[in-house]
């Protein structure tokens, strides 16, 4: 009798080991991963019982041999975790909690699948342990439950400056003729939201999605590049691309196919899954790496006025430039396009500016100063980061990379390694969306991959709802290199776009709570120094603000249409509000969260004829504390500032 059982008992074990059928919950219990390994490999998620993705098929191959198609299951297990993660530069949160349930399936070709569900989504990973080097392709598609509503980001192929005008669109009436890059929101019929991207990219390209059936997304991949072809200066193209994706060892893990998902708009500003799913830093010493406020010169067209000197490329301009970052507190200045001897060798400076005496003199004001480079001209003189660390260089802006193969990938990673061991910041503009190099290697402090203010000099798109919904898409990702700023400001119907003289849609308080509500380890000041001291009491608020922060709250979010923030510093905290175009709002504010004792609010609001007169703000001074309420009345296009002290 006692064999009898020890036999039965082993025969359940084995039966509920390999079975076919793999549920996996989040830790609150409200996502639910069902994996199913009967005919493949496919998963559905549900949340709250509400099924979102029905199924989900999805393969890897190996030299043209399908690993997932007919994989016999071997082991499978169940892990969990829940600790606190500390990032170096603390974009959102100086403490990170990490909280998931991990699914663990080994199939008998060496091939496994970590499934993690966080209470804020969900991701898998394949992990391989093949020998020798193999040509990968890789296949996701994705049938939703029903024809959702989504933001894309429509593009032919898959090179580009990755700067979206967010496109809202059914899946049924997304064009099979284009891509959609990532990120990518999709709303459920309940209001839910589900952000698709992707983490741990390396060695590999970047995931894009087309639609390939009724309610149906599929993973498409940038070729492997056997041959490219350089254009102009700065540009490149992949004329010759492969059969594969990528080639690889076959000896590693695999990007993370991430979804964040939330039952409210706030949850996906708060999420923190591709940090947390992105390798943990690199670097042994990071006392080096400083955050910070910079002064600019190129979207401004360096502008000046009211000075004794002609403005432009030289060294009084950027004396000035570094002047005005230092009497304001900022730490550094960028030097862009134009301050070395050409675009191609930036081993030299313009000889109609005296560097050498702009980085002396920003020392004495304690103003460090970041340079401008297109890729093709670092990869050319790559040794040249190391000459920036004798001149004194604090950071390089890396531009125009506006691909996302396997090889433009490596080249980010190589940037940033050779960068951190010369002790140079890196923001990599012209850029793909973040997946977490900036944990791997926290010296990259910002990308762009946004249409950010920039776009103001040749574009009407940069309107009060696009940087509404920038936040919940393209922010999620990691830090964004948006350069808010602008001092002259404009209601949407009277704006005109100006390269020379450029200013924004929506008043100036939205645009003093950009600095609050976007996320980037250098917060760039677009505008002219002359424009920011004819306007002192706006550039004073901007001084204050920090870009690294030590706790977050989203009191109130819809995307694209309003957002309520809250920030806190050391025992400082910001509020940041934003309106789209539509309708005037007023929220009241609980400010139960400050700590207890009388506190002082300074705040920028929009004043009594920004709806006529879109730079009109009132300054405000009153006393508050956590019983209080603060009211936010915004009018279309407004915004709201304070900072509680």
């Amino acid at each position: 009798m006692k064999k009898l059982i020890i036999v039965l008992c082993l025969f359940l074990g084995s039966y509920t080991f390999l079975s076919a059928q793999h549920k996996l919950k989040s830790p609150n219990g409200k996502i639910i991963v069902n994996v199913d390994v009967s005919n493949g490999i496919h998963y559905s998620v549900s949340l709250n019982d509400q099924i979102f993705v029905e199924r989900s098929d999805i393969g890897l191959s190996f030299n043209d041999i399908d690993l997932c198609k007919n994989a016999k299951l071997k082991k499978t297990s169940y892990t969990n975790q829940d600790k606190l993660e500390t990032p170096v530069v603390a974009l959102k949160e100086s403490s990170i909690r990490n909280n998931y349930n991990q699914l663990n399936l080994e199939f008998k070709n060496k091939l496994t699948i970590e499934f993690r569900a966080f209470n804020d989504g969900v991701a898998y990973r394949y992990v391989t342990n093949s020998k020798g080097d193999v040509e990968v392709n890789e296949t996701a598609k994705i049938e939703f439950a029903d024809n959702y509503k989504m933001w894309a980001s429509p593009l032919d192929g898959y090179a580009g400056s990755y700067e979206p005008d967010y496109q809202k669109v059914k899946i049924n009436d997304f064009s099979t003729s284009k891509n959609t890059f990532l990120p990518l929101l999709i709303e459920h019929s309940k209001g839910y939201k589900m952000l698709m991207t992707e983490a741990d990219v390396s060695d590999y390209p970047h995931m894009f999605l087309k639609k390939t059936g009724a309610n149906t997304l599929s993973a498409a991949f940038p070729s492997y590049p056997l041959e490219t072809k350089l254009i102009g200066d700065r540009g490149s193209e992949i004329v010759k691309g492969a059969d594969y994706i990528a080639k690889t060892t076959g000896k590693r893990s695999f990007p993370w196919r991430l979804m964040v998902i939330s039952e409210k708009d706030a949850q996906l500003m708060e999420s923190n899954l591709v940090y947390l799913l992105a390798p943990e830093n690199k670097l042994e010493n990071t006392d080096w790496i400083k955050p910070g406020r910079v002064a600019w010169d190129w979207w401004n067209a360096s502008n000046l006025y009211g000075v004794d000197f002609e403005a432009g490329l030289n060294t009084d301009t950027y004396k000035y430039f570094i002047d005005f970052a230092g009497r304001n507190g900022l730490e550094y200045v960028i030097l862009d396009e134009g301050w070395s001897v050409s675009t191609t060798d930036i081993t030299k400076p313009n000889p109609k500016l005296d560097l050498f005496e702009l980085i002396r003199y920003g020392k004495e004001k304690n103003v460090k100063l970041i340079l401008w480079a297109s890729w093709r001209a670092i990869e050319d003189q790559f040794l040249v980061l190391r000459k920036y660390k004798e001149w004194g260089i604090a950071g390089i802006k890396v531009d125009f990379m506006n691909r996302a193969d396997q090889w433009m990938v490596n080249y980010y990673e190589k940037v940033a390694k050779e960068a951190a061991q010369n002790e140079l910041l890196v923001d990599f503009h012209g850029a793909f969306k973040p997946n977490g190099l900036h944990r791997t290697y926290p010296n990259v402090v910002s990308y762009e991959g946004v249409q950010g203010n920039e776009h103001c000099k040749w574009s009407a798109n940069v309107t009060p709802e696009h940087m509404l919904t920038l936040p919940f898409t393209r922010m999620v990702c990691g830090p964004m290199d948006f350069t808010p700023g602008a001092m002259r400001n404009f209601n949407s119907k009277e704006f005109k776009f100006n390269f020379y003289r450029p200013g924004s849609q929506g008043t100036r308080c939205h645009q003093l709570a950009l600095f609050i509500a976007y996320e980037s380890g250098i917060q760039m000041l677009a505008d002219s120094p002359s424009n920011y001291e004819r306007e002192q009491e706006s550039t004073d608020f901007l001084g204050s603000v920090p870009n690294t922060w030590d706790e977050l709250k989203v009191l109130e979010a819809k995307v694209g249409e309003y957002l309520v923030i809250a920030r806190r510093k050391g025992d400082q905290w910001f509020i940041g509000a934003m309106n789209d175009n539509e309708t005037e709002r007023e929220f009241t504010l609980d400010l139960s969260f400050l700590s207890s004792g009388a506190k002082k609010a300074i705040i920028m609001q929009d004043g009594l004829n920004a709806n006529r007169f879109a730079e009109d703000y009132q300054r405000i001074e009153k006393s508050v504390n956590n019983q209080s309420k603060l009211t936010v009345k915004m009018v279309k296009g407004g915004g709201f500032a304070a900072r509680i002290k």
